[in-house]
């Protein structure tokens, strides 16, 4: 969380734009040595909250275009209001992808460092597994994964009864066929993606439509680009409600991933912004959490199973993107259950 001395650089570059490190030392925080204010200019350079123009004694610093993507929010805070009482972006935001992303890192250099051993780690590890001992430990990951990926979505199937369903087809008592049909297509989708490791080696609209019509098979949904409007429960963000427009966004979504040499960014990028333009009628998650995963697979990275994040904070972390397009809780998410992943399997 930003303190005290960070809100008030933060604070004085919002009320007068650009200013120097001299001129914030000696009007918001006098009290403090000048060395220690440039250290903290820096730690707010280094994490994406503002920017530098110029060099030297003709630097400059304004408030990032990126500031809204990373600030430190307080989720318990944040969600302590309610609905109506929250200031939110309510509708789909154009720039988002197209210029603030389109120019932006999303992971620091320690964040980076740290997943970047981690995938060594596994990749180390892998080298040391049979062919049999790689799929069964892909296998359970498969199984964790289908579990959590459904209970997000409400399905109460523990996971032992998922694994009972997955492994021997036996259904859970008091469960409703939908649970059983939702869990079963995860295993579809992911054996899929693992008997077509390149599949998602680029991105498309028509391979996004078809994980989601494996994912959805015999719910009742409607398959491909919806055309009509969506609501989202939890909220007063309203997705785009044009067909058209939704093409538009996901095919810019596709080229943004694509562009990206970071597997990492692909992979939060997918799972970000496919649950953000909600594209199908039913899925929409789902389908993040398979494609960003595939992406993973295809370019032999750690896929995730998101074990051990509770649905309710997988919830809020991808509302407060709908809402303010901060990524700053969902990133942790990420690089949590990566670490995790390496650990746990394989």
């Amino acid at each position: 969380m930003l303190n005290e001395k960070t809100n008030k650089i933060i604070e004085y570059i919002q009320q007068n734009t650009l200013v120097s490190s001299k001129e914030i030392h000696e009007n918001a925080l006098s009290e403090l040595g000048y060395a220690t204010v440039k250290r903290l200019i820096f730690n707010l350079l280094k994490n994406g909250l503002i920017e530098q123009q110029g060099n030297g004694r003709a630097s400059r610093y304004k408030i990032a275009t990126t500031y809204n993507l990373f600030v430190p929010i307080d989720i318990d805070e944040y969600f302590s209001r309610e609905i109506d009482e929250r200031t939110i972006n309510e509708t789909f935001n154009f720039t988002l992808i197209n210029d603030i992303l389109l120019q932006t890192t999303l992971f620091s250099g320690e964040e980076l460092h740290l997943l970047n051993n981690l995938q060594q780690k596994f990749r180390h590890s892998v080298s040391t597994l049979s062919k049999t001992e790689y799929l069964r430990d892909m296998e359970r990951l498969a199984i964790d994964l289908s579990w959590k990926s459904s209970q997000i979505e409400g399905n109460t199937y523990s996971l032992l009864e998922t694994e009972r369903l997955l492994k021997e087809r036996e259904t859970a008592e008091g469960k409703t066929k939908e649970e059983a049909v939702m869990l079963l297509n995860h295993k579809v989708a992911l054996d899929f993606i693992l008997q077509e490791p390149d599949y998602l080696q680029t991105l498309s609209i028509a391979k996004i439509e078809s994980i989601n019509s494996l994912l959805i098979n015999e719910l009742i949904a409607e398959k491909n680009i919806r055309i009509r409007k969506v609501g989202i429960t939890g909220t007063n963000y309203r997705p785009l409600d044009n067909e058209f427009q939704i093409r538009e966004a996901l095919n810019d979504m596709c080229e943004l991933v694509n562009s990206r040499e970071n597997i990492f960014e692909k992979a939060l990028l997918s799972l970000l912004l496919l649950s953000y333009i909600q594209a199908f009628n039913d899925g929409n998650k789902r389908t993040a959490r398979i494609v960003s995963n595939a992406l993973l697979l295809a370019n032999g990275y750690c896929p995730l199973s998101f074990r051990t994040v509770s649905s309710i904070d997988y919830k809020k972390a991808m509302l407060l993107f709908y809402e303010q397009n901060n990524i700053s809780v969902f990133k942790r998410i990420f690089i949590e259950q990566f670490q995790f992943a390496v650990e746990n399997y394989f």
